[in-house]
């Protein structure tokens, strides 16, 4: 497949564009800095990409201000006293040095505490909250899955669990295969179970089309509420870079 990346500017605004083998253009507007890409038809001239861009300029400018308006989280340091989410609720963070494998472990509703040996660093911290976050996610999504996929009449597909820099999920319809982004683990079961029915969806129907929302409207009518529940959450801080990597995807 061949693929071509160049960028443009309207109205000073520079605008990344992958032009591919794909039947329509799609616009992105992505965390922290706004940075845009548009993702267009191989045969689609620059004229015509540049007039998408310009007919969508109010809209990307919603989604910068947004993104500019929106709180984030700092770096986390894995020490105690620090908030870190779970499934949608706020934990005070509890860290405590103990010669015996590494574990965490939820007491009551607003402390999660965190084992680890003497002496371990932030990045042996992080590691083990992170194998910790994949483990729960994992145990949660067979089951949703399952549902959707006797929802959605479609066999039950192959999936995983995964650091995603620009995606909640993804789905590779010839492989019948999703993915699910690891951050997810922090966000409400609702929400998680929203991205779960948007990536198996596309077995349904491979593009954003018309005929995609009106499956969404039909198997999930609350969808563009959780949707923008996802969209308004507390950006992460998880390796921003000016790609517009990190842990606060946008949402289709």
């Amino acid at each position: 497949m061949n693929t071509e990346v160049f960028q443009i500017t309207v109205s000073g605004l520079k605008i990344e564009v992958v032009r591919k083998a794909i039947k329509n253009l799609h616009i992105g507007v992505y965390p922290p800095h706004g940075h845009v890409r548009i993702a267009a038809p191989s045969a689609m001239s620059v004229d015509a990409i540049r007039i998408a861009a310009i007919s969508r300029l109010p809209w990307i400018k919603r989604q910068q201000l947004r993104f500019k308006g929106q709180a984030r989280q700092s770096t986390r340091e894995y020490v105690s006293g620090e908030s870190h989410y779970f499934l949608g609720r706020r934990y005070r963070l509890r860290v405590v040095e103990h010669a015996s494998a590494p574990r965490v472990t939820i007491r009551g509703n607003t402390r999660i505490e965190l084992s680890v040996r003497p002496g371990s660093d932030r990045s042996d911290r992080e590691r083990v909250f992170l194998f910790w976050y994949r483990s729960q996610l994992k145990a949660l999504l067979p089951d949703m899955i399952a549902c959707w996929a006797g929802r959605l009449g479609v066999p039950m597909p192959k999936w995983g669990v995964k650091i995603m820099k620009t995606k909640w999920g993804s789905c590779t319809v010839s492989a019948r295969r999703i993915w699910l982004n690891l951050e997810l683990a922090k966000k409400q079961p609702q929400c998680i179970e929203y991205i779960v029915a948007h990536e198996m969806m596309h077995f349904l129907e491979r593009n954003h089309t018309e005929r995609f929302t009106a499956l969404m409207d039909r198997h999930l009518p609350n969808w563009s509420i959780l949707r923008d529940e996802l969209n308004h959450a507390p950006l992460g801080h998880a390796g921003w870079g000016e790609d517009g990597a990190g842990s606060k995807p946008p949402v289709h």
